[in-house]
């Protein structure tokens, strides 16, 4: 194979691990039960006039599966805090007992369980996409190649190659969402 072709798979094999990466990171936001420092970061905090992180403000434990304790690293950020988490709308309510935040994370009802299983479905199939797109931007690079004299089996073969990467990439986004979708039911 040429080296333009060696080239067009490689980055078409780097974005489409960019659609997992990104599903992985998706499924992260997307709570199971579990307690997780993860499911808290959507919330930004005040902090001095800018919009920061609530990791970058405070250490974030899980003691237990249902409880997730947030400890600012200045006492007068407990209020801010307690704030945003109300303002991100994630389900959670806040208690300060004046040093530390304590969540109590409540176990998911039947309902909100399928609804977080739709929502694991929209992430995947976003991912199917953005894996889908590598390989039509692949195919139109390799349909380019051949217009521009490169032989008609070297192009075949690429396009098969592309083909077998999409296949194995969506096979492989099932199986993360089948294993979320587990996790998730898993009462």
């Amino acid at each position: 194979m040429t080296e333009e072709i060696e080239f067009i798979i490689d980055s078409t094999k780097e974005s489409m691990n960019g659609s997992i990466a990104h599903l992985e990171k998706s499924f992260l936001n997307i709570r199971a039960g579990k307690a997780s420092p993860a499911m808290l970061g959507s919330v930004f905090v005040d902090y001095y006039g800018s919009q920061t992180p609530l990791a970058q403000i405070a250490n974030m434990n899980v003691p237990d599966a249902r409880t997730i304790t947030i400890q600012p690293y200045e006492k007068s950020m407990l209020q801010p805090i307690e704030k945003a988490i109300m303002v991100a709308n994630i389900g959670f309510n806040p208690m300060n007992n004046g040093d530390v935040i304590i969540i109590s994370v409540p176990p998911l009802t039947e309902e909100r369980r399928r609804d977080l299983t739709k929502q694991a479905k929209a992430e995947a199939e976003d991912a199917k996409i953005g894996v889908r797109n590598a390989r039509k931007d692949a195919n139109t690079e390799i349909k380019k190649l051949e217009k521009e004299g490169t032989s008609e089996d070297i192009c075949k073969t690429a396009e098969d190659e592309v083909q077998n990467l999409t296949n194995s990439f969506i096979k492989k986004i099932d199986d993360i969402l089948a294993h979320k979708e587990a996790e998730i039911m898993k009462v």
